[in-house]
């Protein structure tokens, strides 16, 4: 159920989009403790933004899993920032993450919810 949607201003390959996604999806198990049978990933690049008064490369970040913690919040947010830098050469000053911890029984799957 952890689910990442990165929105960014630089543009990205299909090849860079794919190992993006398979980069996220282990992240996000590895981070949560989570089966990643049940982790999504979205990624939209070449998106119009502007953070700080500039156009430089940035990224937004919406972050949502049952049960996240502020622990695993602020490892994630390292976590993501150093992915980023290092594959689309964000600093880590120009992302922004939201992270929402979402109750179980708001979260819908396979016809039911989890709670």
């Amino acid at each position: 159920m952890p689910f990442l949607k990165l929105t960014t201003n630089v543009t990205i390959s299909e090849q860079q989009s794919s190992q993006l996604l398979t980069d996220f999806s282990k992240l996000l198990a590895a981070e949560t403790g989570k089966s990643e049978n049940y982790v999504m990933a979205e990624l939209t690049g070449g998106k119009n933004m502007i953070f700080a008064g500039s156009q430089d490369p940035q990224a937004f970040i919406e972050c949502k899993s049952i049960g996240l913690s502020t622990t695993q919040a602020k490892s994630l947010s390292a976590s993501i920032s150093q992915l980023l830098e290092k594959k689309l050469q964000i600093n880590p000053q120009r992302i922004y993450i939201e992270f929402m911890n979402c109750p179980a029984e708001y979260w819908g799957w396979n016809g039911s919810t989890f709670g």
